[in-house]
């Protein structure tokens, strides 16, 4: 009996929150080729080419990205190099060899101006470092020529990794007060969310499609992934408190964003709207506050 072909999937920063749930979701669809950053560093151009030509994967998934958002300001150009170069030179060498690239962007390529949920197709504005280095990543994407997917996400969390869940149920037990903005709104979006979706849509087009290049080029674009509903980051709190603990056991008090100066400018809104996603692949994004529930219980 011969052995059945293998089909490769590439993950980038598999250690972070998203490319964790990423290795776990997408079992069975390949071969799951996991480096970690000191075998595929995003800022090393020469490595991501090496390990992709060595690889040869049918799909590339890029959660990988420096994601500190406040000390970009100061590192604008660690920033650009990985989060706006580094995805061009690997949706480059993914056209190279045949592959298809998933890469993942943020709201904050956004100003927040905009009064209802953002579009694909809405006016970027963004910030800060940050949302401009994410920018510059999608067009690098877009232009290098590739069959790619682009997914916009925001507020994301999980049960490993730095991120508000993790930060308010640390301080949660330290204080009985907590001071948090209230002004900014979005979509708590969980990792394994994320991961979830992306891998349906990996096996449509993998096993449904059986890798249809054709397939694949029509589904090429930008797409906001978040969960559904919004919340402040002050309503955020509220809900992890209530779900994970009892909630008069910490208090949070709403302030504005200009009560909590940070280095890098935060959009208001940010919003998203996952209308496409829903229209193209028949895929419902849960509700946050559902999903908060699911990762609270998970822990």
């Amino acid at each position: 009996m011969s052995a059945l072909p293998e089909r490769n999937i590439l993950i980038t920063g598999a250690s972070g929150q998203v490319g964790f749930e990423l290795v776990r979701s997408l079992q069975g669809l390949g071969r799951i080729v996991a480096p970690d950053r000191q075998a595929l560093d995003l800022g090393d151009f020469d490595q991501i080419r090496e390990v992709v030509r060595d690889v040869r994967p049918a799909l590339i998934i890029n959660p990988g990205a420096y994601t500190a958002v406040d000390q970009a300001e100061a590192e604008p150009e660690v920033a650009m190099r990985v989060n706006g170069v580094g995805p061009g030179v690997l949706a480059e060498v993914a056209k190279e060899v045949g592959a298809v690239l998933f890469h993942y962007s943020t709201d904050y390529v956004f100003d927040g101006t905009k009064a209802d949920a953002y579009l694909e197709g809405d006016v970027t504005g963004p910030l800060n470092v940050y949302g401009a280095s994410k920018l510059a990543g999608e067009l690098a994407v877009e232009q290098a020529g590739c069959p790619w997917l682009v997914f916009r996400t925001s507020w994301v969390y999980g049960a490993r990794g730095r991120n508000f869940l993790r930060t308010m149920l640390r301080l949660g037990e330290e204080r009985p007060e907590l001071r948090v903005v209230a002004d900014q709104i979005g979509a708590p979006t969980w990792s394994r969310t994320i991961a979830s979706i992306s891998a349906q849509i990996a096996a449509l087009g993998l096993l449904t499609h059986r890798g249809d290049t054709a397939w694949w080029a029509e589904q090429s674009g930008l797409y906001n992934l978040t969960a559904s509903g919004s919340t402040s980051w002050a309503g955020f709190a509220e809900a992890i408190f209530q779900l994970a603990q009892p909630a008069a056991r910490t208090r949070v008090s709403p302030i504005t964003s200009e009560e909590y100066p940070t280095p890098a400018r935060r959009p208001k809104n940010s919003r998203l709207s996952s209308s496409k996603l829903v229209s193209r692949f028949g895929i419902f994004p849960p509700d946050w506050h559902d999903a908060l529930a699911l990762c609270i219980r998970s822990l």
